[in-house]
């Protein structure tokens, strides 16, 4: 493999994980776009949209863990929750990996455009003023079913599902910033799980990129975790907000 080709393989896989911990998301966000579009402006071969759902699914269990381990102890993940939700994505995202197999290129990308869009609305919202941490409760049947929906999604891209999670948790469960962030990340990381073994089953991941940006994940993700807990958190929301506004745009524009 060129030497040029992977040192662009490590940079785009230490920014999206840097964001990944930062954010409570696995990073497929912003690796899916950075993967499709731009090896070929380096003139490198493109990676197909299944190549890219394969190596974000196999990416997002290694940089989640990564990410959950640097909130390990913040005291922010919330078991109760992190059980709940994930359990359901689990389920929902062995269905949506296995089914992509037999989707087009053009239906996975569409699936990812939903997605954004979806996340990036419901970023826009305007939000309630948060409660305190030890305050935390929420409807469990309501947090597993909108788990088990993302997990389909978010398995037929070979993302967590983590951009999705993060608006429900603050804006539907109204789940603290910081705490839907760092149990986003362990929710991701079970979702992972099914999302990763699926798209290495049905033969979707590219080993050779995926161990470069993986490499890259586990360095950045926790540097991302420690920057995190130390910002405030209007500003973490805005960042994300106007991550999956951009990302949403050029997806769009490219279906289109």
């Amino acid at each position: 493999m060129d030497i040029n080709y992977i040192a662009l393989l490590f940079t785009i896989g230490f920014i999206g994980s840097l964001l990944s911990g930062m954010l409570g998301i696995g990073g497929a966000i912003v690796k899916y776009p950075m993967l499709l579009m731009i090896p070929p402006l380096f003139g490198f071969s493109a990676l197909s949209a299944h190549e890219v759902s394969g190596i974000s699914a196999l990416d997002v269990l290694f940089v989640s863990l990564a990410g959950v381990l640097g909130f390990r102890k913040g005291g922010l993940l919330n078991s109760s929750l992190i059980i709940v939700m994930g359990v359901a994505v689990l389920f929902g995202t062995m269905i949506g990996s296995f089914g992509s197999s037999f989707l087009p290129d053009s239906a996975v990308n569409l699936v990812y455009g939903i997605l954004s869009l979806l996340a990036a609305i419901m970023m826009f919202i305007p939000k309630q003023e948060e409660i305190q941490v030890e305050e935390v409760t929420f409807n469990k049947l309501l947090a597993a079913l909108l788990a088990f929906i993302v997990g389909i999604g978010s398995g037929i891209v070979g993302a967590g599902g983590g951009f999705l999670l993060i608006p429900i948790l603050l804006l539907i469960l109204r789940i603290p910033t910081h705490m839907a962030i760092a149990s986003s990340l362990a929710i991701t990381l079970i979702s992972s799980i099914a999302g990763s073994a699926g798209k290495m089953i049905t033969g979707q991941v590219n080993y050779s990129v995926a161990a470069i940006i993986i490499i890259a994940g586990i360095i950045a993700a926790p540097i991302g975790a420690k920057i995190s807990q130390k910002m405030n958190t209007r500003v973490l929301q805005s960042i994300l907000a106007v991550l999956i506004l951009a990302t949403t745009i050029k997806i769009w524009f490219d279906l289109l």
